[in-house]
């Protein structure tokens, strides 16, 4: 089992190269106090001085410290793997010891066997990122130690937890060193090392108070007391280190550190470790073999290796999912342009194909909640345009003195002896002209919908053309213009689809005419039961009563007009037919007071204009049976008319809007477009889409290889 953690540790290599935080590795993360001697832990675990050390807050990036185990016959095999040509110039990277040494990631081969050196390093580094000003950031820094003298861990230094800013610090230094700690601790596969000072009350422990945020079960947290020689006299840590003050799951250890007389002095790890066990034997001698660093170390190298054995199913799992998706979506990007004609052809081609299967409801990315398309046409002809028509009245805008207006208007100076055909025709061409602007309505519903689905197009069916803004815009513009261009095409037609109905007034149409002749049946038998009821009002003279006509010529209107005539017996009813029934209609129901204020007086002359014509008064039976006539034809025919644009004016759309554009629209495109000095300009990639295509391909790569490495662990090295 001790090669899990070198795996993790190739893993943590591998995403770290392409920085990402998307695989949550199991590592060991250190959380503590400013000067709480989390430097001085880890430094006692690698055995070497290594991290920079001062007053304040130290350090200001996170540090990946990765332990790596090498007997000294396994260490060339070990220089090669990091460095190819290490053996082969003479380097054996001998250090102080002549077996340690150290390597960044960020300075990719080269190795550091002074670790003085790699303490300046991890300064300048630091100062690289967070400037001097005592700032922190949360980009790591990786750094891999060779040693024979350590065990196989991977831990994280963190910066101390600190209340209040000090010089130059931001304000909110407490909160961003906080947020820092919690994004390592809170990954579920991270053991947190909490490290509180055995001066301070373990009770106001801020390590262990993060630590039981992310971990409040305590599953995954390890206490380390430190600076246990640094207690007041007469007192020792019994309680703390049994567990008695606050239990910790994992298990409570206690260490001693060197103290800043012996860093003064250079004294080595080694014989710290010596004196911290001499310590220990001689001030709790009944837990010295539970304590001390040696065996912090131990039980971290045990921790680590069971946790990794526990996630490693869940993040070889992940890994490959992960794989999967980035290999999907590194494919959405595309392919690098080589042949730039046969390129913009086939995204030309397939823009074509797409809008035009849009249309036709085949496309592959149809959109599922909301009509788009041809069904959205679809719906504009038969709902939105069916319906506005049907809410048309056929007498909308018409009263019934218009119509006894148009009636008076076509008889001329002379009295009627029969309703006029010219009233009619006059009134039901004002009532067809309505339907012109809910059919240019419809041609405009269309436009739109057209222009939408190049959007649709765009967004959805064709990803390649996000990779060539130049090339889409250009693609719109062109569809847009020919769009623009049939739309005049396509509202005159619609203009003259109306301007034929009001050009002749059909009153043969068949269906007109069936109208008419059952009318005529009703009215004349209205008509009689109006004689019987009043046989004194019938003329002896029956010569002046309209007469029967045989059907054929005498249909249509003109029978309408023929049987309704009212004859003598309107004239003497007060009809519209002459002035003095007029003027007798008018004079009745009004007072003789206001007779006489209209009546001219003795000895003037009698102007004509003084002479109101009454408007507002009851119709007499003639002018209601007259005005039903004509209102009963005009409803009848634009009937019809309302029929034959709720038919053809859809037709005309699709033939001269929708049928031609989706016709014309591939050729259209090559014919603008596809010209050898537009290529190069039409298909320069956005810096944004190739920036994406680069990471994506990246971390594909890191992927494929984190899987490689997995896959190389057999079952057998997990028990």
């Amino acid at each position: 089992m001790e090669a899990l953690i070198p795996v993790i540790n190739k893993l943590q290599d591998v995403f770290n190269t392409v920085g990402a935080d998307i695989i949550q590795l199991p590592q060991i993360a250190v959380v503590g106090t400013q000067s709480s001697g989390k430097s001085s832990v880890l430094e006692s675990l690698v055995g070497k001085d290594l991290l920079p050390r001062g007053t304040g807050i130290v350090t200001r990036r996170p540090l990946i410290l990765q332990l790596v185990h090498v007997d000294p016959e396994d260490r060339r095999k070990t220089c090669e793997e990091n460095d190819p040509n290490a053996w082969k110039n003479g380097r054996l990277y001998k250090g102080v010891d002549g077996e340690e040494w150290g390597k960044f990631l960020h300075t990719k081969h080269k190795i550091y066997t002074n670790f003085d050196e790699i303490r300046q390093e991890i300064e300048n580094e630091t100062e690289r990122i967070s400037g001097n000003n005592k700032g922190i950031s949360d980009e790591p820094i990786q750094l891999k130690i060779f040693s024979p003298h350590v065990v196989n861990l991977t831990l994280v230094d963190l910066p101390g937890i600190t209340k209040v800013p000090v010089g130059d610090q931001p304000k909110d230094i407490e909160l961003q060193i906080r947020e820092l700690i919690l994004k390592y601790i809170s990954n579920p596969n991270c053991i947190i090392l909490a490290v509180t000072a055995a001066n301070t009350d373990m009770a106001t422990s801020e390590a262990l108070k993060v630590a039981r945020e992310v971990d409040p079960d305590g599953r995954r947290t390890l206490a380390v007391v430190t600076k246990l020689d640094l207690m007041d006299a007469g007192t020792d840590a019994m309680d703390v280190l049994m567990g008695r003050v606050i239990p910790v799951k994992l298990g409570l250890i206690g260490v001693v550190n060197r103290s800043q007389l012996d860093i003064n002095n250079k004294k080595n790890v080694a014989d710290s470790i010596r004196d911290e066990h001499a310590f220990l034997q001689k001030k709790y001698p009944s837990l010295a073999a539970r304590n001390g660093t040696k065996y912090l170390a131990r039980t971290l190298n045990r921790l680590l290796m069971h946790h990794i054995r526990d996630c490693l199913p869940e993040l070889k799992t992940r890994i490959n999912v992960l794989a999967a998706q980035y290999q999907s979506l590194l494919s959405s990007y595309g392919e690098p342009v080589e042949d730039m004609s046969s390129t913009l052809l086939q995204l030309i081609t397939k823009f074509a194909t797409e809008y035009c299967n849009t249309i036709e409801g085949t496309a592959k990315y149809i959109e599922t909640t909301e009509l788009c398309g041809g069904a959205r046409i679809c719906y504009i002809f038969h709902e939105t345009f069916g319906r506005t028509l049907e809410s048309v009245d056929s007498l909308g805008g018409l009263t019934t003195i218009d119509v006894l207006t148009a009636i008076r208007n076509a008889t001329g100076p002379r009295p009627a002896l029969f309703v006029p055909e010219v009233s009619f025709e006059l009134l039901v061409k004002r009532q067809v002209k309505r339907l012109e602007e809910p059919s240019l309505r419809c041609v405009e519903l269309v436009h739109e919908e057209m222009q939408r689905i190049i959007q649709h197009c765009s967004n959805y069916s064709t990803q390649e053309l996000l990779r060539f803004p130049k090339l889409h815009d250009a693609i719109v513009e062109v569809v847009t213009s020919l769009l623009r261009k049939r739309l005049p095409v396509t509202n005159e037609m619609v203009h003259n689809l109306v301007a034929i109905e009001l050009a002749y007034i059909n009153t043969k149409h068949p269906d007109f005419a069936d109208a008419c002749g059952l009318m005529n049946n009703n009215i004349e038998e209205q008509r009689r039961n109006r004689m019987r009821e009043l046989p004194s009002a019938v003329p002896r003279d029956k010569s002046v009563l309209p007469t029967e006509q045989p059907p054929g010529e005498g249909d249509g209107p003109m029978v309408c007009r023929g049987k309704m005539a009212g004859g003598a017996q309107g004239e003497q009813e007060g009809g519209t037919g002459t002035w003095r029934g007029m003027l007798k209609k008018g004079e009745e129901g009004q007072g003789e007071d206001k007779m006489k204020a209209q009546s001219p007086q003795k000895g003037h002359a009698v102007n004509l204009l003084d002479v109101r014509v009454p408007v507002a008064r009851k119709l007499s039976a003639r002018e209601q049976r007259d005005c039903e006539v004509i209102e009963r034809l005009i409803k009848s025919y634009f009937l019809i008319v309302r029929k034959n644009i709720q038919d053809s004016v859809p037709k005309a759309v699709m033939q001269f809007l929708v049928n031609h554009v989706k016709d014309s629209l591939q050729s259209e495109l090559v014919g603008q477009l596809y010209k050898p000095a537009l290529l190069e300009d039409l298909l320069t990639e956005s810096e944004d889409m190739a920036q994406r295509r680069n990471e994506a391909a990246d971390m594909l790569k890191a992927l494929q290889k984190a899987s490689q490495v997995i896959a190389e662990i057999r079952e057998t090295h997990l028990w």
